[in-house]
């Protein structure tokens, strides 16, 4: 990856007015550190909500999965991220790290933000805080779903840069689901307006990159297809925030909902693309 991927688009216009916000989870570095710098170098960021949570509503999170799949399928989730610790997770953190420094090297320090620790996302001190820093727009880069009098705040809306082509690959950890059903044109990231659904609100671009299914995780690819786009992500919201940008039709597609990567499906994804 080039330095020249982050580079941005340059001269004054009305978007420098924009005012936004970033929610993400504590300690996702790429996000906290890198994306608020990025945000922040073409707009007035005006708070990051910082999500901690606790382990009880993590282990609500794991409750819900083991409901939607069963116990069997449940256990190929639970084969598949001890397959990740054990064998990819050290290459992808280096990865992650090495990235994070080129962002430093891109975009300058934050100025002082305004920031809230929250264990959810959904909490009245969250409505407060956004309601008070009056955003135009607010990036939702966490695993809650938010609820409408949170989503519903910014002028301009809250989005989700979601990893996956909506309306086919909805939910967690659609670039992997699209190796693993070898739909390898729709491995990329949605940029849509959070709705009262689970990612089905108007989707207003499609990105992705050429990745490499050999080499590169799932994490990986789900990482790139948003921050290899930033430039061209930047200049969507420019269009939004002037009101120059409507949502794509894509009435007629599709619709699927997909969860946590199984370990038989990867396996499966691996002895394909090696062949």
């Amino acid at each position: 990856m080039s330095s020249e991927s982050f580079s941005g688009v340059g001269g004054e216009t009305n978007a420098s007015k924009m005012r936004t916000l970033l929610i993400c989870h504590d300690g996702a570095r790429l996000d906290q550190e890198g994306l608020a710098r990025w945000l922040a170098s073409f707009t007035n960021l005006v708070g990051i909500v910082v999500v901690r949570e606790t382990k009880a509503r993590s282990w609500r999170r794991v409750r819900r999965e083991l409901k939607r799949v069963g116990a069997l399928r449940f256990l190929d989730v639970l084969a598949f991220r001890l397959y990740y610790r054990l064998r990819l997770a050290r290459k992808d953190i280096d990865w992650e790290n090495t990235l994070l420094q080129r962002l430093f090297k891109t975009y300058p320090p934050l100025n002082a933000v305004p920031t809230l620790i929250t264990q959810t996302p959904n909490s009245e001190e969250v409505e407060q805080f956004i309601g008070s820093q009056e955003p135009d727009i607010v990036i939702a880069r966490c695993k809650t779903l938010l609820k409408e009098s949170v989503f519903s705040i910014p002028a301009k809306g809250t989005f989700v840069m979601h990893p996956g082509i909506c309306p086919e690959y909805r939910n967690a950890h659609g670039c992997f689901w699209a190796l693993a059903n070898d739909d390898l044109d729709r491995v990329g990231m949605t940029l849509l307006r959070i709705n009262k659904g689970v990612d089905t609100g108007p989707v207003f671009g499609y990105f992705s990159y050429p990745y490499d299914a050999r080499s590169e995780s799932h994490v990986v690819i789900q990482h790139r297809v948003v921050f290899e786009n930033l430039e061209k992500i930047e200049q969507k919201f420019r269009e939004i925030y002037c009101g120059l940008s409507t949502p794509l039709d894509v009435s007629g597609r599709s619709s699927g909902t997909w969860g946590q990567p199984w370990l038989s499906q990867y396996l499966k994804l691996r002895r394909r693309v090696m062949r």
